[in-house]
């Protein structure tokens, strides 16, 4: 349980505060996320292949706002994600995470966000006991106050260490994507597959590039705590994690949909990318290999629009995380 009572968590819903101030989009920086999570597209560090693409500046992966959770981007009076939640964080999950994006974040740009407390509740869970979730919604403006993209995080505290055998999450998080279904044929690798812009090319049903990762190491999750910021040491001291009941450090949730979010931009151009969200089912452990999928789940012709659902597992069988994503192609 939270060391605060619910009643004033909930009596903070509402509540909004600037929580990341001057949030300069640094080109070392974006290329140093995008190996963190294991994206050798060039054009996440090239200006070139990102002009010949289309793009007046070298674009951000999709997930990079959560590079944002850095101190120097944090005004002086602010902890955390901008609320004191009475969190315990050996014992917090990241449910979910989802973004919409009015352009994609770009070299250049310098973004000050604006965090809601969106929702505040509890649920039993079967294997976590009292869970207590916290929704917190971000905006992100450039300098000269234009939406560029909003994130929304769920944050849950469990009241211990949870089994992998099944996610606490999966049936109790406020909102998410279906998992897609593989097909009995492997997609083609991210290396193998042509970007779609056309959504006359697409029809439902059909997979996207599939991404593996193997023999993931402990090196992973500490290079994306550098690279994102995401310090809480559950991710790479061994005793922390063991001493808070856990088989050993475990990836960053955000560190499999980083992965996850290659397939997309693998599949469109990330200038085309309008939404990627995803649900949190399971852990990454040293030793696991993600593979990451995709399938169109809904195509418009009218509007240009096509939906994906998204899927990442291990190797055995795991599912890691399921998600959506939104492209709008000419």
């Amino acid at each position: 349980m939270p060391t605060r009572p619910l009643e004033e968590l909930e009596a903070m819903v509402g509540d909004s505060r600037v929580t990341v101030e001057d949030f300069r989009i640094e080109p070392g920086k974006v290329e140093e996320f995008a190996r963190a999570i294991t994206a050798d597209d060039p054009v996440f560090r090239d200006e070139g292949v990102a002009a010949d693409r289309g793009h007046g500046r070298r674009p951000a992966p999709l997930t990079y706002s959560q590079v944002g959770r850095f101190p120097r981007y944090t005004p002086a009076d602010v902890e955390g994600k901008g609320f004191y939640l009475g969190f315990r964080p050996e014992y917090v999950l990241h449910g979910e995470q989802a973004h919409e994006y009015e352009r994609p974040v770009a070299v250049g740009d310098v973004l000050c966000g604006t965090t809601t407390l969106a929702d505040v509740f509890q649920r039993e869970g079967p294997r976590a006991g009292t869970m207590t979730f916290a929704v917190l919604e971000t905006e992100y403006r450039d300098r000269d106050g234009d939406l560029v993209l909003t994130d929304r995080s769920t944050a849950i505290e469990t009241s211990g260490a949870v089994d992998d055998d099944g996610s606490e999450t999966a049936d109790t998080a406020t909102n998410g994507g279906a998992a897609a279904t593989e097909a009995d044929v492997p997609s083609p690798t991210a290396d193998d597959f042509e970007r779609v812009g056309d959504v006359a090319e697409l029809a439902v049903g059909e997979a996207g590039p599939r991404v593996v990762v193997e023999d993931l190491e402990r090196q992973h999750f500490v290079r994306y705590a550098g690279a994102s910021g995401d310090f809480n040491p559950i991710h790479y001291d061994e005793p922390y994690a063991t001493d808070a009941g856990n088989e050993s450090v475990f990836g960053q949730g955000m560190f499999t949909a980083g992965i996850t979010s290659r397939v997309v931009t693998n599949w469109f151009d990330v200038a085309d990318v309008t939404s990627f969200g995803v649900r949190f089912q399971s852990r990454v452990f040293p030793g696991d290999t993600v593979v990451a999928t995709g399938e169109v789940a809904a195509v418009d012709p009218e509007t240009g629009t096509v939906e994906a659902d998204l899927e990442a597992t291990t190797t055995t069988g795991e599912t890691l995380l399921t998600g959506t994503a939104t492209a709008h192609l000419e």
